[in-house]
């Protein structure tokens, strides 16, 4: 059974999928994107799990916010588990919504039991040069007008520019990507970029100490493969790369993923 909420304390869209009386798995998107984007997982991860799905502010259905610097998104994921009456908990996060995850763990490591990073990029000089509809759509001068003009099938296409296998791009994550702005979409980008140049991500993990599992496209056409392993610095952290797989495992390889995060998520519990 899944629900949806918007709470006034933390100004997010919640969905809950599968019992309550299941261990918590807690799903962070990525850059403008939303809860939707993990969708091909959800059956599988919900048999198992209580799973939380978030927008987080300016994304999918939940409203804007006056800051979107990544502890301030941090700070209202564990507002919101706090709500919930949630620790442990095993927090999954796709792209920068993996910056979120460690930001909530630098933040409350009460709550956070482990984490789970899916394609995200381990710190600024690992970032590739971006595909072309990217590109135009976010750069100027031409990106805030084809921003507000985008047809669900611009939306599709960028969304597959970043998969290197045939993906299905779920109805309700392109619903949730229009509704997303310009103006929010490129701070957003430029609040991420902020918090990977202060400090690396492996750099923060490994001062934390929190069991971390990394899954990564070996054909990631955003991030560069090989920085996956820059993880191994952190103590006893899990790297696994999928091959012929890019950005969106979630999407090109939601089996292969589901698995380990169900492996991971087991073994912490």
């Amino acid at each position: 059974m899944s629900r949806s909420e918007v709470e006034r304390s933390y100004r997010m869209h919640v969905v809950h999928d599968g019992s309550r009386q299941a261990a918590p798995l807690l799903l962070v998107h990525g850059s403008g994107a939303s809860g939707g984007s993990w969708s091909p997982l959800v059956p599988a991860l919900a048999g198992r799990h209580h799973l939380i799905r978030v927008d987080l502010p300016g994304c999918g259905q939940s409203p804007p916010a006056a800051s979107h610097d990544v502890p301030d998104h941090a700070g209202r994921v564990a507002a919101m588990l706090d709500d919930l009456g949630l620790d442990r908990v095993t927090v999954v996060g796709h792209s920068s919504g993996g910056y979120v995850a460690t930001a909530l763990a630098e933040q409350r490591p009460d709550l956070v039991g482990s984490i789970a990073l899916v394609s995200t990029g381990p710190r600024p000089d690992a970032l590739l040069p971006q595909p072309l509809i990217l590109r135009v759509l976010l750069g100027p001068p031409f990106g805030p007008l084809l921003w507000s003009r985008r047809s669900d099938a611009m939306i599709r296409k960028a969304v597959e520019a970043t998969a290197v296998q045939p993906v299905d791009v779920p109805d309700a994550m392109v619903a949730d990507l229009r509704g997303t702005t310009y103006r929010t979409f490129r701070e957003v980008l430029r609040k991420n970029g902020a918090y990977l140049a202060e400090r690396s991500v492996p750099d923060r993990l490994a001062a934390l100490g929190v069991p971390v599992l990394v899954i990564f496209g070996a054909a990631d056409p955003r991030w560069e493969p090989s920085s996956a392993h820059q993880y191994d610095a952190v103590p006893g952290a899990r790297v696994e790369m999928l091959p012929g797989v890019g950005h969106m495992p979630m999407l090109e390889a939601p089996e292969a993923t589901s698995e380990l995060l169900l492996e991971f998520a087991a073994a912490e519990h």
